[in-house]
């Protein structure tokens, strides 16, 4: 997602079908003094490190996308945009192939200390794996109650919690890139030619902040060279050291005491975090690059609740919402004075993972037929029928976990992959005759994960158990608010009900989510199929190929009775008088992808 809100985790493809457009805002837009615009979120934040397997969220990525630069991102058309105001990249080789990453000068973390080469080079470490030890199990090490790492590894062991996998993106890139003399730069070599190489890499955490508080170096600049010297000289016992740090230093859900983890080098730096409550982000003095924000501060507000936050919004407690759509949330929103209000349907989908292993029950789904059994009672025409058809009259139940319904590919992906063949419908009869023939009892518990505050999944829940009971399967309730922690956490549950959320159009950022080791693969799923199904799609470039490959991996997913699609997200936008430049993009992180772009109105202004 760990992972996503209201609407997900990492998932994309080049099959996705999007459209809108806003341009960005011109270089030189200046701040307008006293003013301050709040937006609602469904899920609080708990992590500055969206690339690890634990704060890998919408929650988190939202406030992350506003405090770190990057060499590209995606607008709302979407389309991908470099940020040359940042950096460059080259494409200096195909084979082998080979990128050449630049910092431009001048570019600096909000402590005014450059951002450099050793910045890209620990991000390469953590992101590739290539320090990893081998073979380490890092589960037993995770509270099952958080998802968290709470114990220490055995000294000497490096693991960096990024999900890398040799067979893609820096994954690919095992040796050491190289540093240019002018200490800004770093050239990467792949192993094997990788079909997203532009979206792979980006520059990072500041490593001077990882370093300092891991090896307890005072100065930045011994303790960047520090991080160098320890990556170029394969110094496993530091950068075991660094990597425990990356894995945990940069979790907190209130304002942290070690304020140094705040570091920024984008538009805003976090200034103030109450836990549950809201979090502040005051614009960064120290930002030099072209998306200059306009609105001095931004304030978040959890409001978990979608009725809640339209609330807010009519009293104007909140400037923006993006909640999740029910008729109700409709309903209040329709002639409502002084609010802007914009429907479609988003690039997110709700669905249900089975655990392959490290289940709350040991073994309850470990047999295919189980798995079908259990796949065959969710009502899913019912789900949309009672809480979609309302909303988005034109629904219908998605059937795939690759392509977006309506796209290039879906419906011959649908016909092939034989999920109409097998769960067109609830079929209790076939359901109870598989739970037998998996030697599973009658009152077999599944115990279901969820988002306890979302009204929509608690209602999901509901039609599910009453379903499944018919085929003599208990499902309990696993519900939290802090769910997306314990996505992936062993013995946390047997069943996930949550939503994928497209971060990108990369057509290998489908591998992720069910490559053996995956960092979205949080069933502990592993099939040599699907593997060698991925790793060619990471490296083809022939577009027919790629859509035979994407195809496959709907067939595998069926097949292994990997889980199932339910429904595409309808999604509302609402936004105050107070603001404009609100433009939402199909893609996350949706409303605020243009933060920069957003503009305080004589309104917000006068009352700043």
């Amino acid at each position: 997602m760990k992972r996503f809100a209201a609407g997900g985790v990492l998932l994309a493809t080049g099959a996705l079908v999007l459209s809108a457009c806003t341009p960005t805002t011109a270089p030189g837009a200046e701040i307008v003094e006293g003013t301050s615009i709040t937006a609602a979120w469904n899920q609080p934040f708990y992590s500055a490190n969206g690339n690890t397997s634990f704060g890998n969220a919408t929650a988190n990525n939202n406030i992350n996308y506003m405090t770190y630069s990057g060499f590209n991102f995606y607008d709302n058309t979407p389309e991908l945009q470099q940020d040359t105001s940042f950096g460059s990249y080259e494409l200096v080789s195909e084979d082998p192939l080979q990128v050449q990453y630049t910092i431009n000068e001048g570019v600096q973390w909000s402590d005014e200390v450059p951002v450099d080469a050793a910045d890209m080079l620990l991000n390469w470490a953590a992101i590739s794996g290539a320090f990893n030890t081998e073979d380490f199990a890092p589960e037993e090490y995770q509270d099952p109650e958080t998802g968290e790492f709470t114990t220490e590894f055995p000294e000497g062991t490096v693991f960096f919690d990024s999900g890398a996998t040799p067979t893609s993106g820096l994954g690919l890139v095992q040796e050491t890139p190289e540093i240019n003399e002018d200490g800004r730069g770093i050239l990467m070599t792949y192993s094997d030619f990788y079909v997203d190489w532009e979206l792979a890499f980006g520059a990072g955490l500041p490593a001077h902040v990882i370093a300092m508080n891991a090896l307890g170096i005072e100065d930045p600049t011994e303790a960047k060279q520090a991080v160098i010297d320890a990556i170029q000289n394969e110094d496993m016992g530091v950068i075991a050291q660094l990597a425990s740090y990356w894995n945990t230093g940069f979790n907190f859900t209130e304002m942290p005491s070690d304020t140094s983890v705040l570091t920024a080098n984008g538009p805003y730096i976090i200034s103030d975090f109450v836990a549950d409550q809201y979090i502040t982000l005051q614009a960064n003095e120290n930002y030099v690059g072209d998306h200059q924000p306009q609105v001095e501060t931004i304030t978040v507000r959890f409001i978990t609740d979608a009725m809640a936050a339209v609330t807010a919004l009519q009293n104007g407690d909140v400037d923006i919402i993006q909640p999740q759509a029910t008729p109700d949330v409709r309903a209040a929103l329709e002639g409502t004075e002084g609010i802007t209000v914009s429907y479609g349907e988003g690039a997110t989908y709700e669905h249900i993972d089975l655990q392959f292993d490290q289940s709350k029950n040991p073994g309850v789904f470990e047999t295919l037929e189980a798995r079908q059994s259990f796949l065959l009672t969710i009502p899913r025409q019912e789900i949309i029928d009672r809480l979609i058809i309302p909303l988005n009259p034109e629904a219908t139940v998605r059937n795939s976990a690759v392509f977006v319904p309506g796209a290039e590919g879906y419906d011959e992906s649908v016909e092939n992959s034989g999920i109409l063949d097998m769960y067109s419908e609830v079929d209790i009869e076939q359901a109870t005759a598989l739970r037998e023939q998996a030697g599973l009892e009658e009152g077999t518990e599944v115990c279901l994960l969820f988002a306890s505050t979302n009204p929509r999944r608690v209602s999901e829940f509901e039609l599910i158990r009453e379903s499944a009971a018919e085929a003599g399967w208990t499902v309990t309730d696993c519900s939290s608010p802090e769910w997306g922690g314990l996505l992936g956490a062993p013995g946390a549950y047997d069943a996930s009900l949550f939503g994928w959320q497209s971060t990108s159009l990369g057509v290998a950022s489908v591998g992720p989510n069910f490559e053996t080791g995956g960092i979205n693969n949080l069933s502990y799923y592993s099939n040599e199929e699907m593997d060698a199904v991925v790793q060619e799609l990471n490296t083809t470039v022939d577009t027919e190929r790629q859509m035979e490959l994407l195809m496959e991996i709907d067939r595998i997913l069926v097949e292994d009775a990997f889980g199932i699609t339910i429904f595409q997200f309808p999604e509302v936008t609402a936004f105050s008088d107070r603001i404009t430049g609100i433009d939402s993009s199909p893609l996350a992180p949706t409303i605020f992808w243009n933060v920069w772009d957003w503009t305080p109105t004589e309104t917000n202004a006068s009352e700043g």
